[in-house]
């Protein structure tokens, strides 16, 4: 399950990042802890950066560089104008795939275990 879980994460992870900055501005380790707060244990630090640097490039966000009290400065991610709007049609496509798979999820048969 966890290879299966990595597949569908790659699809659907730039959105997820999209909308944890709708919250509020943040760094990369504070958005990598959410994720992994909200059960996604697996992910590794390097994939929310190489995400980060994405949409940073596509102009999903905007980026302000802040002092940190140990090492060089952070940068911290914000949602801009542009990124609300690719927010919004992720969650549109969101909502028309999992409309789809559930439908198609409950008028399969069911099988037990051992079929």
């Amino acid at each position: 399950m966890a290879s299966q879980m990595t597949e569908m994460l790659k699809g659907t992870l730039e959105g997820i990042v999209l909308a944890i900055l709708a919250d509020r501005p943040a760094y990369g380790y504070e958005i990598t802890a959410r994720l992994r707060d909200e059960g996604f244990t697996d992910l590794v630090e390097g994939t929310v950066y190489a995400l980060l640097v994405r949409i940073e490039q596509r102009g999903f966000v905007d980026v302000k560089k802040v002092p940190s009290e140990k090492g060089p400065p952070r940068k911290v991610y914000s949602l801009n104008k542009q990124g609300r709007t690719q927010l919004g049609e992720f969650w549109k496509t969101w909502s028309f795939l999992a409309e789809r798979i559930e439908h198609l999820h409950g008028s399969a048969p069911q099988r037990t275990q051992g079929e």
